[in-house]
């Protein structure tokens, strides 16, 4: 009687865990799991950031600009966080005249809208579900037709991988599935190694086909320098080589070769039909006690560097500069930072840098 009470009060599922192979299989999972820890791995990044270091911290692709720009910001807290500015640009060709932008931010949601003067709406939204999971959707608005974008991007940071799931205009009101979805994961195999994959599914209408494309990735860290290569799909092939020489010099080479045209016929000069581009990019990134120094060359005879100096501590002069010698063409850029707060957000700022919060989710 006292088996049959017992096999009465189990859960309904239960014989789904409480049988031998179940109990093989959580053992073999344990087992490995231990042996995962046992190598001492961490987070390799994600695919989409695997040249960092050269790309975003060392060359110019992120910061130079064209005109004159001014930037005004004031700052009213730190927690949460909320602040204002105004953005006025003339002479660039990419920049609007009149830019207002509004965020605010807590430790798990991150909100910002941006507005110009031609009436472009861009707004930003992240969420924060656990420390490893953030979903951040981006939204723009401008007008005239096929102007309006949307995406929504999910990123998993685990111990020693990363995965992300990214959708650019999904839409099923055509009756079925349509847009642009981007997946990847990048797994670290040892502390220096990691490698993985990124795929891309995309139909722009149900009258098309969906078209796929899958691309690879490695990434070698060592003590100071980092190299990373990616074998893209149509065969776009992107080198980088990032290293540190002093604490406050930081040096870079990223390399990307195009093969176009593919046709699969030979002749006696190899592939008939196709055609390689190429650009070779090598920069250098100098940090000084106020200001930053960044200078490129690239094989298409374009020279470029950009000046970061903080003159006070609430504001900051940058000056940017090109130099094409094939085109015989130069640009200049010259941008003023201001960064205002009162008494109050200095003294929350201040109780912020000893406290252990998590930032918002950028």
């Amino acid at each position: 009687m006292a088996d049959i009470s017992d096999t009465k009060g189990s859960p309904p599922l239960a014989f789904l865990s409480d049988n031998p192979l179940s109990a093989a299989l959580g053992d073999t999972f344990a087992a490995f799991s231990r042996r995962r820890e046992a190598l001492g791995l961490s987070n390799p990044g994600s695919v989409e950031n695997i040249a960092r270091e050269v790309q975003k911290d060392v060359l110019l692709s992120n910061y130079t600009f064209t005109g004159l720009r001014a930037d005004l910001t004031k700052a009213f807290s730190v927690a949460p966080l909320f602040q204002l500015s105004h953005a006025f640009a003339m002479g660039s060709q990419a920049l609007p005249p009149y830019t207002f932008a509004a965020l605010y931010g807590t430790s798990n949601v991150l909100l910002q809208g941006n507005i110009d003067n031609d009436g472009q709406l861009s707004a930003r939204a992240n969420y924060r579900w656990s420390p490893s999971l953030v979903t951040k959707t981006n939204a723009q608005i401008a007008p005239g037709p096929g102007q309006a974008m949307i995406q929504i991007d999910n990123d998993y940071t685990g111990k020693d991988f990363t995965a992300s799931m990214k959708a650019l205009n999904p839409s099923i009101l055509e009756g079925g599935l349509t847009g642009i979805f981007v997946g990847s994961y990048l797994q670290a195999l040892t502390p220096s190694v990691a490698v993985g994959l990124e795929a891309v599914w995309q139909r722009a209408a149900l009258s098309a086909g969906p078209d796929t494309a899958l691309s690879y990735c490695a990434k070698y860290k060592g003590d100071d320098w980092v190299v990373s290569a990616q074998l893209q799909a149509q065969g776009a092939v992107n080198t980088s080589y990032w290293r540190r020489i002093t604490e406050k010099v930081e040096a870079g080479v990223d390399l990307n070769l195009q093969f176009a045209g593919l046709s699969g016929a030979r002749g006696r000069g190899g592939l008939l039909g196709m055609s390689k581009e190429g650009v070779t990019t090598v920069g250098a990134k100098y940090d000084f006690r106020a200001s930053t120094f960044r200078a490129q060359l690239d094989s298409a005879g374009k020279l470029s560097c950009l000046l970061e100096k903080r003159i006070a501590p609430a504001v900051q002069l940058t000056f940017a500069g090109e130099m094409d010698h094939v085109k015989q063409s130069a640009k200049v850029g010259l941008a003023v930072s201001i960064e205002a707060a009162g008494d109050e957000f200095m003294e929350q700022q201040e109780k912020a840098a000893g406290s252990a919060a998590a930032p918002p989710p950028f």
